[in-house]
């Protein structure tokens, strides 16, 4: 991290994501004895937390929405760690069960996705991006490619949806 501060956002900004995996190499086991002691994670849910910050950081950076490191980076990261736990836990503790349960089996049905569909449907609905921006992070021609892949991905979701529901009722009805 002897990099200057511009020069290690310039790297960023043109995809060159060296300086985040070796934070990562660096503070990994740190970060997992934070988050033992803070949220209660075990190493492997702490790792997964650290990398997802870290995506969100460098979405940051390659946005534009951070135009200059912060002084103390470990400090920011943790803070961001921080304020995504407790939005899940915000978020799944003031569900009722039943939509609990519905949201757990969506994330099922999710996961069965392909990557490209997940990315394409985590990029357009949960980090708000339009559809230039996806197409531009998933290397698609235009937004119009963006739009009908969206449009394909969330077909293949609601299939699915169909198929465990039928499954799921009696043959009789």
């Amino acid at each position: 991290m002897t990099q200057p501060l511009a020069e290690t956002l310039t790297h960023l900004r043109v995809g060159n994501q060296t300086f985040l995996i070796k934070f990562y190499q660096e503070n990994r086991n740190l970060f997992a004895r934070w988050a033992r002691r803070q949220h209660q994670l075990e190493p492997a849910a702490a790792h997964e937390l650290l990398r997802t910050v870290l995506v969100e950081f460098y979405d940051q950076v390659a946005d534009g929405r951070l135009t200059k490191l912060p002084p103390d980076l470990r400090a920011y990261v943790y803070g961001m760690a921080a304020q995504n736990r407790q939005t899940t836990q915000t978020e799944t503790d003031i569900l009722p069960a039943a939509e609990a349960g519905r949201r757990r089996r969506l994330l099922g049905l999710f996961t069965q996705l392909t990557t490209d569909c997940q990315q394409v449907l985590m990029f357009f609905y949960f980090r708000g991006y339009n559809f230039e921006k996806v197409a531009g992070k998933m290397g698609f021609a235009n937004a119009t490619v963006a739009r009908l892949q969206k449009s394909g991905c969330l077909r293949r979701l609601y299939d699915l949806h169909l198929r465990t529901q039928q499954a799921a009722s009696p043959a009789g009805s």
